[in-house]
């Protein structure tokens, strides 16, 4: 049987909202904040951009009940408007609150290194018997002390906003210094502590072994994106809710909502920064996680992502007036999407597919999107 022609193809794509390599490189799909630290399935900010203008103005509030990394937020504060986002992992909500959180700027870059320079002094003073399980596996044992030895640092000399930089850079570093593969950095299976072919470097090489490369280097390009997003910030308020969005409670109304939800049985939101919640000792809730990888796509499975998808958008319209738009990117290669619209209120006003041409992490293989455009009611 013949495949569809080109043409045949592009019919059924939007066609501006499907941006090649040339059109949109990576560099300004990871523009300033928005690549502050790794994070699998995050959408492009310059969709958000694209749906910001069409159906909101400066000063309008923006609501994103899967905030994820806050992509959301940051073009919504860009635009002019005020935002809310929800999710219920507690690293997403730490990462989103330092992409959109105003800073001195000196004094953040002072509090930074100095906190390098005191983890420094400080690192051969870490004692590692009482460490076991996950990060002692691993973990080189340098690599684990300097970790350490940042992390105490920071708790000893920063708070608030900017501890919360300092726990980014340190989970980006703890990313990059795992016992793995220069290629598998997303989805290590397992530590490797000896030498290997390495298939993105085309050589032998060894796993990594130290930490504090890592530290200055991230330390130096968060400095970089934050100063870049600080050029372009507004005041329009961002608030960022470590909640469940299927009750939460918001603290304003809200005019609408820019959203990419999780697809069902794809990632776990949790496990892809196990290493965060290890080291920084968050709250893991994963258990209440929508379409957790660990639940399968069985029957069931299916079932619950539908109901509890549905709810998030049956709790949002409490605090949207009818007709609000609801912009929902999703892959609903099973067309569930029907069904969640239904249950949760909302009627479909447009449905797009829009063809991905690269994803977070690089995986191989076509990929497509649908771009639901709704309305409250």
């Amino acid at each position: 049987m013949a495949g569809r022609t080109q043409e045949a193809l592009y019919a059924e794509i939007a066609l501006d909202l499907s941006w090649s390599e040339d059109q949109l490189p990576q560099v300004e799909r990871t523009k300033h904040v928005h690549a502050l630290h790794p994070y699998l399935g995050k959408f492009i900010p310059q969709l958000v951009d694209v749906f910001l203008r069409r159906y909101f103005s400066p000063g309008s509030c923006v609501y994103d009940p899967f905030v994820g990394s806050g992509t959301t937020l940051v073009e919504a504060n860009a635009f002019g408007a005020s935002s809310i986002g929800c999710d219920i992992s507690a690293f997403n909500c730490m990462l989103a609150r330092v992409k959109t959180a105003p800073y001195s700027l000196g004094a953040l870059d002072l509090s930074l290194r100095s906190s390098l320079e005191l983890a420094r002094q400080t690192e051969d003073a870490v004692d590692l018997k009482d460490v076991r399980g996950w990060l002692r596996a691993w973990y080189a044992p340098q690599s684990l002390r300097e970790l350490l030895a940042y992390k105490c640092a920071t708790d000893m000399t920063l708070d608030g906003p900017l501890w919360d930089v300092a726990q980014i850079i340190l989970s980006r570093s703890a990313r990059s210094a795992r016992l793995t593969t220069h290629f598998d950095l997303d989805f290590p299976q397992k530590p490797i502590r000896k030498s290997y072919w390495c298939y993105k470097h085309r050589r032998e090489c060894s796993p990594v072994r130290e930490a504090a490369k890592f530290l200055r280097r991230y330390t130096t390009d968060t400095m970089r994106r934050i100063r870049a997003f600080d050029t372009m910030r507004t005041s329009a308020s961002v608030e960022v809710l470590h909640a469940d969005a299927r009750f939460v409670d918001l603290s304003a109304s809200v005019d609408g909502i820019i959203t990419s939800p999780p697809y069902p049985g794809l990632i776990d939101y949790h496990e892809q920064h196990r290493y965060a919640y290890e080291l920084l000792g968050l709250d893991d809730l994963r258990v209440l996680e929508i379409g957790a990888a660990e639940a399968g796509v069985g029957k069931q499975a299916v079932e619950n992502y539908v109901s509890g998808i549905a709810s998030v958008f049956q709790n949002a319209r409490r605090f949207m007036p009818v007709g609000a738009p609801v912009v929902i990117v999703v892959n609903d290669s099973r067309n569930l999407y029907p069904r969640v619209l239904e249950e949760a209120g909302l009627t479909l006003e447009e449905r797009l597919k829009r063809h991905v041409n690269r994803r977070t992490g690089r995986r191989a293989g076509e990929f497509y999107e649908d771009v639901l455009v709704c309305r409250s009611t």
